[in-house]
């Protein structure tokens, strides 16, 4: 994808891998793509970190065989492990691993490296408190002006067909029946998903309204 490409390009310094699965493959132990294709091809010159819990999860059911899961993760090409909870179990696998050469210790030295380059290319050695200058523009209406316009440049609700004397879109002004379906159809909070309203999102419409059969009722439906 031409964006991730070029993020990579311009100097990005981190990238997290996602939960998923490509070709069968768990991303968290996919060797080919992370070193391969991130690492080789794409030149990224900064760290991989695993997502929440994600090393956990490449093993079904989940943490059913850790020492596994870590020996698969780093030497997949994960540089740093986000481990919330049993983080001793993780530093005694990896020791482990490290001091039976299971894992070589140059797997260790380059993920180390490319920690270490991300933190002196930041400056967190000469300053490593965060600049609080700009904090009071956090959540400014210029921001949010800017993240609404965003959501709306970026959503997608169909494409146009090719029959051109009768497109999808626009919705006609009149009309008789719209089917909306499924459980997100009128649910604000299933809408917005994780990251956006709260945390990990909520289910319901205890917020300002901006459902999808909101705006088509008061778009399409003759008053």
């Amino acid at each position: 994808m031409p964006a991730y490409s070029d993020a990579i390009i311009k100097g990005v310094s981190t990238v997290m891998v996602s939960y998923s699965s490509w070709n069968g493959e768990k991303m968290h132990a996919n060797r080919e793509l992370i070193t391969g294709f991130l690492k080789g091809t794409l030149k990224f010159k900064g760290f991989v970190i695993s997502d929440w819990e994600g090393i956990d999860r490449i093993t079904s059911p989940p943490h059913s065989n850790y020492s596994y899961s870590v020996q698969a993760a780093i030497q997949a090409g994960i540089d740093m492990v986000m481990v919330p909870f049993k983080y001793t179990e993780f530093i005694d696998d990896l020791t482990y691993l490290v001091k039976n050469n299971i894992i070589p210790m140059d797997r260790i030295d380059d993920a180390v490296s490319r920690i270490l380059f991300v933190k002196f290319s930041m400056g967190l050695f000469e300053s490593p408190l965060a600049d609080l200058s700009l904090v009071n523009e956090l959540g400014s209406q210029e921001h949010r002006d800017l993240a609404r316009e965003a959501v709306r440049k970026s959503l997608v609700l169909l494409k146009n067909g090719k029959n051109e004397t009768n497109p999808v879109l626009p919705l006609p002004k009149k009309v008789t029946k719209i089917l909306v379906a499924g459980s997100h159809a009128d649910n604000l909070g299933y809408q917005c998903g994780g990251w956006t309203i709260s945390w990990q999102g909520f289910s319901g419409n205890n917020n300002t309204r901006g459902m999808l059969s909101f705006f088509i009722y008061n778009t399409c439906i003759p008053k």
